[in-house]
């Protein structure tokens, strides 16, 4: 035990919470024995006794860490920050054999590295030791007493952490799933939406998509009366001087108690279903180790085949869910569907309440229920709404009003005037894969591509001078308006968000996710990927080109510069050349190499390189009959030296090209920088023909500066 008392009701604390949760939070610490000084931006001041304190520690299920304040003055430089650090007793606070930790927040004039705050802070904790003591604690990462250093407006703020790691960790939760709701804040989503009241009531509660089972368990922790604090294996005040081990057993000996009274009194029946089993298998495990097994149902469930006996209907509860909401924008064409499924199948609970927690509340307007309340939060750096629906009412039964109506109808008419035009052409010409909308009405800035029976969808980024919740709702109902004119289904349609590109960031990762199709191009099978990458393997632009080659290759040698995945090369190949394909990535070049394997041809029997194409020209001594280059307009690639401009290149490029080109060949290049303009001067030696036109297709007639295309042979 230290000289300092820590058992009179006036001593200070700070509950620290996640934003948006202060005034639960106090009401929390008020009925758990403390008095609430004010509310603020990081948590709620208050005071209380030890006990108050432990109890904090042990029952709420809202605070994320309890700080004891140690010190606080405005400083004005690091040393006056060493200073006040070293004024603190900290002899008195903790052993020296403990361990400890700096956790060092904020910035000022004077500092704006973390790294080196905690070290100042470090440092005046060590000399105190040595000084009182003559000799040093350890600094560890994992250390057994926590000091938090908190620096705003040039004040410094000095704490022991006594709840040690974040509170929010319960110790159930070792599987947290694909995106987990932090423990407290979940918990703060259940008080909001009134579920305490109707657990006490003996209510049920249903989560149509549990993930890894954070809000049933929070239920269910709240429902059996357990403390959430209950199952962690570590607190900061374990070293602590002032800890009282008798007081704080006695209250977890309390607690215990009431978890089993709690659990078998428990007549709460909670439903979990999700479509993902790994996710209920995470779920299950957590379950287990929060000590409600048995407690909770899980099943493996369709959205749409949410099924609940018709007793437990009858009985009423919660429906209470936190479906993705379009953090990554390729979710989006799956997600408009996904909420009116969540519709759907909840009014098979018209009665029950229904709280929806989403980042993104156009897609939320789906719910066709009567609105309650709705209550800002943040999760992580997300603004997110629970919203809190009423039983349905007549609206609510009414069938899903078109998706093409307002505004986005001249998007829809658009569409199928163009779908019209194309379908025709493409059926006449053969075409599988076309431009179908390119940005046609400017408000709706997106391009449409067809491949097959599937989707891509491509987003121009708006300008800064469009609000960007305008934008998104426009995006939303584009995605809405897709399936229903095209028949093409939500669940084959891929978005991406086109951005002005530098280097190769166009050939750079997009997701995790991986879907490799073949479509039909000529007489040639392509492998396209349309989630991987922000190209999918396929530049339509560029289908006239590839035809033309396919029928000038028989019987020719081919070089292929800058290849990508050697579409190009694939359908010289199939026409009979001998093909070479130059490019600096081999994860295209394999791509290539699949494609050729797609096609029955053997990728062995021609030539693939991984080099730096303006390297390889200049070491190279082969002759070809047909050369093909289509460079970027910039690349600054580690595998390139220097840096590739096309505009101020292409001259030297071009004349090192030509040197390999055989008497009587052609080179066909191209690039798609907007303002190309070709040095016919310093081109002079060769003959130069501009070909772009019969290069565009009809799908990209309304954007003629997709690409520039120029036959050059030997005069």
């Amino acid at each position: 035990m230290s000289d300092v008392e820590y058992n009179d009701p006036n001593t200070n604390w700070l509950a620290v919470c996640a934003k948006g949760t202060e005034a639960l939070l106090a009401d929390e610490i008020r009925h758990l024995g403390g008095s609430v000084d004010k509310e603020s931006h990081i948590g709620v001041y208050w005071h209380g006794d030890l006990e108050a304190a432990y109890r904090v520690c042990l029952w709420s299920r809202l605070a994320s860490r309890l700080l004891l304040p140690l010190q606080e003055c405005q400083v004005e430089s690091a040393d006056e920050m060493y200073k006040m650090a070293k004024s603190v007793d900290w002899p008195s606070l903790f052993p020296v054999d403990a361990t400890f930790r700096i956790d060092f927040h904020g910035s000022s004039r004077f500092l704006n590295n973390t790294q080196f705050g905690a070290q100042r802070i470090k440092d005046a904790v060590v000399d105190v030791f040595r000084e009182q003591t003559g000799v040093r604690p350890s600094v560890d990462k994992s250390g057994d007493i926590r000091i938090e250093a908190q620096l705003r407006k040039g004040r410094l703020s000095l704490f022991l952490n006594v709840s040690g790691e974040s509170m929010h960790r319960r110790g159930y939760r070792l599987q947290p799933g694909k995106a987990p709701l932090k423990e407290n804040l979940a918990a703060a989503l259940l008080i909001r939406a009134g579920w305490p009241d109707l657990a006490k009531e003996g209510k049920t509660l249903v989560d149509p998509m549990c993930g890894s089972g954070t809000l049933l368990i929070e239920a269910g922790l709240m429902a059996a009366d357990v403390a959430p604090g209950l199952n962690r294996q570590g607190w900061g005040f374990e070293r602590w001087k002032s800890h009282e081990r008798k007081l704080w057993m006695k209250l977890v000996e309390e607690a215990r108690q009431r978890r089993t009274d709690g659990i078998n009194s428990m007549k709460n029946r909670l439903y979990g279903f999700d479509i993902d089993s790994e996710q209920l298998n995470a779920a299950n495990k957590n379950l287990e180790r929060s000590g409600l097994a048995g407690k909770v149902h899980l099943e493996r469930r369709d959205i749409n085949d949410l099924r609940i006996q018709k007793d437990v209907i009858q009985q009423g509860g919660m429906v209470i869910s936190n479906p993705p909401y379009g953090e990554r924008l390729s979710e989006l064409p799956q997600l408009a569907p996904l909420y009116q499924q969540l519709h759907d199948a909840t009014m098979k609970l018209p009665e029950w309440r229904l709280a929806i927690f989403t980042g993104n509340i156009d897609l939320a307007r789906a719910i066709r229920r009567p609105l309650d309340k709705q209550y800002k939060f943040m999760n992580g750096k997300i603004e997110t709404k629970l919203l809190v629906f009423g039983a349905a009412d007549e609206r609510s039964s009414r069938p899903q009003p078109t998706a093409i109506r307002g505004p986005v109808e001249a998007f829809a008419n658009r569409l199928k005037k163009n779908m019209k035009n194309m379908g025709k052409w493409a059926k006449r010409e053969n075409v599988h894969c076309y431009r179908i909308y390119d940005a046609d009405i400017p408000e709706y800035a997106v391009a449409v591509d067809r491949y097959e029976d599937w989707l891509h969808v491509q987003e121009y980024v708006p300008p800064k001078s469009i609000d960007p919740q305008v934008a998104e709702k426009r995006l939303l109902d584009v995605l809405a308006a897709l399936p229903e004119v095209t028949g093409v289904p939500a669940e084959q349609i891929v978005l991406k968000r086109r951005e002005r590109q530098s280097g190769k960031r166009q050939y750079e990762k997009q997701s995790d996710e991986k879907r490799t199709m073949t479509v039909r191009e000529g007489q040639v099978n392509v492998l396209v990927n349309l989630r991987d990458y922000l190209d999918t393997g396929l530049f339509l632009d560029h289908r006239p080109t590839r035809l033309h080659i396919a029928k000038q290759a028989s019987g020719k040698r081919f070089l292929n510069l800058f290849c990508y995945t050697a579409t190009a090369s694939l359908h010289a190949a199939v026409a009979g050349a001998k093909t070479t394909s130059v490019d600096m990535s081999r994860t295209y070049l394999n791509w290539g190499k699949d494609n050729f394997r797609a096609n029955d041809l053997n990728p062995d029997e021609h030539s693939f390189v991984q080099a730096d194409c303006l390297q390889w020209l200049k070491d190279d001594t082969g002759e070809y009959d047909l050369i093909f280059m289509d460079p970027p307009t910039f690349s600054n690639s580690k595998r390139m030296e220097g840096v590739l401009d096309i505009q101020r290149d292409h001259a030297d490029l071009i004349r090192m090209a030509m040197d390999r080109l055989a008497p009587g060949g052609t080179l066909i290049f191209s690039n798609n920088l907007r303002k190309f303009c070709l040095d016919r001067e310093a081109l002079a030696e060769f003959a130069v023909r501009d070909v772009t036109g019969k290069s565009i297709p009809k799908d990209f007639e309304r954007r003629q500066n997709i690409h520039v295309a120029f036959e050059i042979t030997l005069k």
